[in-house]
């Protein structure tokens, strides 16, 4: 077998992006030079190494026992890379994936925390929906994932080696609505008024499925605004042009004109946050920066559930509400 770098590269991103169009576009190649790459790969390794699906590619069992000596022959290429250029660091690199809401409420809390108890780590961080940080994982592109679960709370994503995941807070959801709108002066709402609410929500699939309406609401809900950016949600919500749905530990960054509603006449959306990372002996400085996901989880926490927004007459969040890192 003859695998060269570049073809192990293709590899790689393949499997995180999930498809030959996402990777090209990564890569800066064509798809067709994705085709290519593949098709010599399988090639020499003899065996089919990625499944072509109406919804995107993924690898099969032979792809993944390929990808994970590619994670392993691409680290050490790039690390003799460093080496050789007199760049290699002194600090130990961590790799974070978080789900959007998670950064806006977790990393500042995180990474201050991180700045004392492991100042040796450098720790770059980026963002994506739960299967996306999954795919990020097996790809080796980041080393650990912070992801949402929903029920019936899967532990995994059904691919082997199976993720090693721990369970670091449960949160419950909560409906984000204008301070002056048709819900001022509340500190919840019934679910048979959220019927024929205006919704500002992100747009998703089944394999991306991301925060907008209330889960589970009646009939068809009506969208009037779609978009990706929490700020820009929020901000409509502000401004009275529709609700939202969001983790209730994101009050602490809420704009003004914002409150928080919990939700009555159906059962509590419990969501978990998880971390995740391959399975086996964890890089050099991975559990630092799991312990300081939890202790900031839990900092997130206790400051969620005691905390209320003076917007108006209505408290935000109510002593009870449960907190979300």
């Amino acid at each position: 077998m003859d695998f060269s770098s570049t073809a192990l590269r293709v590899l790689r991103q393949v499997a995180e992006s999930g498809s030959f169009t996402a990777a090209a576009s990564r890569l800066g190649y064509t798809q067709s030079a994705i085709s290519r790459q593949a098709a010599a790969l399988e090639r020499s390794a003899g065996t089919v190494l990625f499944e072509r699906r109406s919804d995107g590619v993924r690898l099969t069992p032979a792809g993944l026992t390929l990808l994970r000596h590619a994670r392993t022959i691409l680290d050490s290429v790039e690390a003799a890379e460093l080496e050789l250029a007199g760049s290699a660091s002194r600090t130990e690199p961590v790799r974070l994936g978080v789900f959007p809401s998670a950064g806006a409420a977790l990393l500042p809390e995180l990474l201050t925390r991180l700045a004392t108890v492991g100042p040796h780590i450098t720790l770059t961080t980026r963002e994506g929906t739960t299967p996306a940080l999954m795919r990020g994982l097996r790809a080796g592109s980041i080393d650990i994932a912070v992801l949402t679960s929903r029920p019936p709370h899967r532990p995994s994503d059904g691919e082997s080696p199976r993720l090693h995941i721990e369970t670091v807070e449960e949160t419950e959801l909560r409906v984000a609505a204008s301070v002056s709108g048709p819900f001022s002066g509340r500190t919840a709402v019934h679910v048979d008024e959220l019927v024929d609410a205006p919704w500002i929500a992100t747009p998703s699939s089944d394999a991306e499925p991301l925060l907008g309406v209330w889960p589970g609401l009646p009939g068809r809900p009506r969208v009037v605004h779609a978009t990706s950016d929490w700020l820009t949600k929020l901000r409509l919500v502000a401004a009275g042009f529709g609700v939202t749905t969001v983790p209730s530990g994101m009050s602490g960054v809420l704009p003004d004109g914002v409150s928080l509603l919990r939700v009555d006449g159906a059962p509590p959306e419990v969501r978990r946050i998880l971390v995740a990372r391959l399975p086996g002996r964890p890089a050099p400085g991975v559990p630092a920066v799991v312990r300081a996901i939890a202790s900031a989880a839990r900092a997130v926490d206790g400051g969620a559930a005691h905390r209320t927004r003076p917007h108006g007459p209505a408290a935000v969040i109510p002593p009870e509400s449960p907190p979300v890192c």
